[in-house]
């Protein structure tokens, strides 16, 4: 196939492709546990939250204008804008590394994997903001690599550390860019270590984590301590290690997995090489150390593939390089697949959430629903209207007191509520429970009126997320009535049940977790 003699037009194109697909899709899936959740940074501006960096909140709060416009568009279109962004930057490191049908290459791979492509470029999570600065400041990395005349410009220099620290300000493990950079200076550039510029670029990263610092200083550290928490096995957990590699053999799209490693295959067995020795080693110590660390991590500890999912971006460019090495060809065949295997997943997924007649998950009566995935993206914008429709049924009946209160003990499905059910009514929504399970709903309640002695309250409870609500919720309430159940269908089945509970007379007042 003949190649164009600019790819600049057909990247844009892909990028408005899958601008305008997003778009279509946005609206057709409920949102899911993380992203309701993050809604609550939102409606609390700080310097940090329990778990993540501000900035996630603040891409929110630019793109629903605020909060005015909370919906499932409007939430998405920070994620959407950020990928379009990360796409383009892709391009222009591919056509500084070597040429624009690299970037082509490499934007194609981006796409197509389900990590960069769609967990972090549709979902609303910390990793979407953070995109954007992770490429970009790979992209001034190559400059300073590449071009001579880079090394000396103090305004490169303060861009690199400006883009690293709003990436930290996104999730703190953007730092793994300086430790990559680091190491292909000591392996390449060793004469940079006498340049002033690289110094106050790492200061200019570390200023930037100031108002991190700030907000843990003043919440004793919690952050650090929760997440120390989720590191601290000490013995060998040879499933929680084979379950890292599955999860980023499926979030890199298997198709994508395979040629990455393929390539870095080929790439050490010297079957193909880059115009300079310095780009190969570069990528490399931007990936690969990132990439260990945390298979050492998931031996001892459970992990998330998506924790290590930036680190695969820099291999995007071994795989176009050993395409571009190849004979020309404007789109391969395998990146078609690729893509296919996106967009096949895609539509499984949305029929599912849509139309399934059956949850996939548990059968059980007890926890019916439970585990299955479709159901965080389901149901919870028509348990709003219904229950909205109770409450005044209730009052109206006399059977409830007028102010009662949503209350929830854990962030899910605490965000669900507080977004579906809570928001659209004013109503209150109040944890109780424990910090740890609760997360960033400890601080909203300092922003809330506390629950009050003589108060009645709701609590609701999914069957995919059993709850013992008497244990739960008895110390601080006379009556707790026996429990309505809403039914979730879906194509024609019950794929879920919601427990409406009555609780009747605040008796005791939770004492608050934070201070």
């Amino acid at each position: 196939m003949l190649l164009v003699k600019s790819y600049t037009k057909p990247v844009l194109y892909l990028i408005g492709i899958n601008i305008l697909v997003k778009l279509l899709l946005a609206p057709l899936l409920e949102l899911g546990n993380d992203e309701v959740y993050y809604w609550t940074y939102l409606l609390r501006p700080d310097w940090n939250y329990f778990d993540h960096p501000p900035m996630v909140g603040w891409m929110m709060r630019v793109f629903t204008l605020n909060g005015f416009w909370a919906s499932e568009i409007s939430l998405r279109l920070g994620s959407i804008v950020a990928a379009a962004i990360s796409t383009w930057f892709i391009f222009k490191i591919g056509k500084l590394l070597s040429s624009e049908r690299m970037g082509w290459y490499a934007a194609i791979l981006y796409s197509a994997s389900i990590y960069t492509g769609f967990i972090a470029g549709f979902f609303v999570l910390p990793d979407s903001p953070q995109m954007p600065f992770w490429t970009g400041a790979l992209y001034i990395m190559g400059h300073l690599m590449l071009r001579k005349s880079d090394e000396n410009n103090w305004g490169i220099w303060l861009l690199l550390g400006l883009v690293i620290g709003l990436a930290a300000l996104c999730k703190v493990h953007a730092l793994f860019l300086w430790a990559g950079f680091g190491l292909f200076i000591l392996l390449q550039k060793r004469q940079w270590l006498s340049n002033p510029r690289l110094y106050v670029s790492a200061l200019i990263t570390i200023l930037c984590l100031v108002p991190i610092l700030y907000w843990n200083i003043q919440n004793d550290f919690i952050t650090y301590k929760f997440h120390s928490e989720r590191v601290t096995n000490t013995g060998i957990q040879i499933d929680s290690f084979i379950q890292e590699i599955v999860g980023e053999f499926a979030y890199q799209n298997p198709i994508v997995f395979l040629l990455i490693w393929i390539s870095v295959l080929f790439f050490a067995m010297r079957k193909f090489r880059f115009r300079q020795n310095r780009i190969g080693i570069w990528l490399l110590c931007m990936s690969l150390p990132m990439l260990f660390l945390f298979w050492g991590i998931a031996l001892f500890n459970p992990t998330l593939p998506h924790w290590s999912g930036p680190a695969y971006i820099p291999l995007y460019f071994l795989v176009a390089g050993w395409f571009e090495l190849g004979k020309p060809n404007f789109f391969p065949i395998v990146f078609k697949l690729a893509l296919a295997l996106v967009i096949a997943i895609l539509l499984v997924v949305t029929i599912a959430v849509k139309f399934s007649p059956v949850n996939f998950g548990s059968k059980s009566p007890e926890a019916y629903g439970e585990y299955c995935p479709t159901l965080d993206l389901s149901g919870w914008n028509k348990l709003g209207e219904q229950f909205n429709i109770m409450v005044a049924e209730d009052i109206q009946k006399g059977e409830m007191k007028a102010g009662a209160v949503l209350i929830t003990n854990k962030w899910f499905p605490g965000g669900h509520l507080e977004f579906y059910v809570a928001r659209p009514m004013g109503m209150p929504l109040i944890g109780i429970g424990a910090l740890q399970d609760l997360h960033q709903f400890a601080w909203l309640n300092k922003e809330r009126s506390p629950l009050q002695l003589g108060q009645d309250a709701y609590a609701i409870v999914p069957s995919n997320l059993p709850l013992n609500v008497v244990d739960a919720y008895g110390p601080y309430f006379k009556t707790i009535e026996k429990p309505e159940k809403l039914l979730q269908q879906r194509g024609g089945g019950v794929v879920r049940y919601f427990y409406i509970y009555q609780l009747k007379e605040c008796k005791k007042i939770p004492s608050p977790l934070i201070h």
